[in-house]
């Protein structure tokens, strides 16, 4: 195997994960082409800069940039080596996988392919999507020949190997985190490993076949949300027998064998709000704790919303002369976990949007990573700073543990009602 097989490489979605990929080959001094049906993002890109929020990826992408080793554009261009990294999420009202950004990848990159090239499916997916996007390859180059029929001997290799980061540390963990790649052969597997280990300071673990590589990612996310599943259920529970769910876990995780986890307002973001229903759409009938785990974090929201209307009626006893209309909610938080600005399904944007719809009153929200809201959140919402929330919210909804929320400076209103979804405002005795 060469030290370095492949000299050009190109990356399909460059979004929070294929901009952080992209930029990490080009900072190995490979010739990296992004693609996008975002121009904004390419555009943005292509000055040198980044259109998401990662600490560190500015520095790198503006290196690469400045260098020659990435561009991007929105059509794709001959490569070696296509990592497909684009979104996967659901259809319908059922949770059923939607691989339309899959297939539409494969659409646009079909007509450049040539032999030799390899095609990695990075995007997390439901078992069996490898084979499906080989299909779809297949059918739309019929001159070339592919691992499930060709086997070892075919003109296009073929791998699923997902990523594993964790937002605010993906420039690191894609370093230093193993790989688990399942390629379509064994040829596949090692041309993939090859590829990775271009910066890979981890293992890259081969498994038996794509299949295994899609299920483990989806049993680590459904692994963890299992965990916050039974956190959220114990805050519940705690609140109907009025105790302090922190307190609770931190007395019981003293136990040299129980590391309960921080319950909150729910699970968002891209991968343990989604993974889990990726196994369930496979083995409906067998995957009933993974199925109610996902029931469990989804209805959270629900408490937390009740919990809004309780405070609120709450507020306006303690105030006879106050209306329903002048109590002031103020949202801290809106990100899916602290310190990044990533929305992707966020349990804060779905608690807020519900709130302001149901509440006639202001409803404030504190994102210090953003700059504007999301279009769903309507006209209602606005966004403000912390100091304005702190000074005018009537009831407070602590719903992401950003640094900033924590300082010992914080002050709200004497009169306010608090929602600590976080245990930020909690401290041992």
């Amino acid at each position: 195997m060469l030290d370095r097989p492949f000299k050009r490489i190109s990356v399909i979605g460059l979004g929070y994960i294929g901009l952080p990929t992209a930029a990490m080959f080009a900072s190995r001094k490979i010739e990296v082409i992004g693609v996008d049906v975002d121009q904004r993002a390419v555009d943005t890109i292509n000055r040198g800069e980044v259109h998401i929020v990662e600490p560190a990826l500015d520095m790198v992408v503006r290196a690469a940039v400045k260098e020659g080793y990435l561009r991007a554009g929105t059509t794709p261009e001959p490569a070696e080596a296509f990592l497909i990294a684009v979104p996967t999420p659901f259809k319908g009202e059922h949770h059923e996988p939607d691989l339309s950004f899959i297939e539409a990848a494969c659409r646009s990159i079909a007509p450049v392919l040539k032999k030799g090239d390899l095609v990695i499916l990075e995007s997390t997916s439901p078992v069996g999507a490898t084979e499906t996007m080989s299909n779809w390859l297949a059918s739309a180059r019929p001159d070339l020949s592919f691992p499930q029929t060709e086997g070892e001997q075919s003109d296009i290799r073929i791998a699923h190997c997902p990523e594993r980061v964790l937002p605010g540390k993906v420039m690191q963990e894609l370093i230093t985190n193993d790989r688990i790649i399942g390629g379509m052969t064994n040829r596949c597997s090692a041309l993939a490993a090859a590829l990775y280990k271009t910066f890979v300071t981890g293992e890259c673990l081969i498994a038996s076949g794509p299949r295994v590589a899609e299920m483990a990612k989806l049993t680590e996310n459904s692994f963890r949300d299992v965990n916050i599943a039974f956190a959220n259920e114990l805050s519940v529970i705690c609140d109907k027998l009025n105790m302090n769910v922190w307190e609770l876990i931190a007395l019981a995780n003293r136990h040299p064998r129980v590391n309960i986890l921080q319950p909150g307002p729910g699970v968002g973001g891209h991968c343990i709000a989604v993974d889990p229903w990726f196994i369930v759409s496979s083995a409906p009938e067998q995957a009933k704790l993974i199925r109610t785990a996902r029931t469990v974090n989804d209805a959270k929201p629900d408490w937390v919303v009740a919990k809004i209307h309780e405070a609120v009626l709450g507020f306006l006893a303690d105030h006879p002369g106050a209306q329903l209309r002048d109590v002031k909610i103020g949202c801290f938080g809106l990100a899916f976990k602290a310190d990044i600005d990533d929305l992707r399904e966020s349990p804060a944007i779905e608690i807020v949007k519900r709130i302001s719809v149901s509440h006639p009153g202001p409803v404030l929200a504190v994102e210090p990573n953003i700059t504007r809201l999301p279009s769903k959140l309507g006209d209602k919402v606005m966004l403000a700073s912390q100091v304005e929330a702190m000074e005018q919210c009537d009831v407070v909804v602590m719903l992401v543990d950003h640094k900033s929320f924590k300082s010992p400076d914080i002050r709200f209103r004497e009169t306010a009602r608090i929602i600590d979804t976080r245990g930020m405002l909690y401290t041992k005795a």
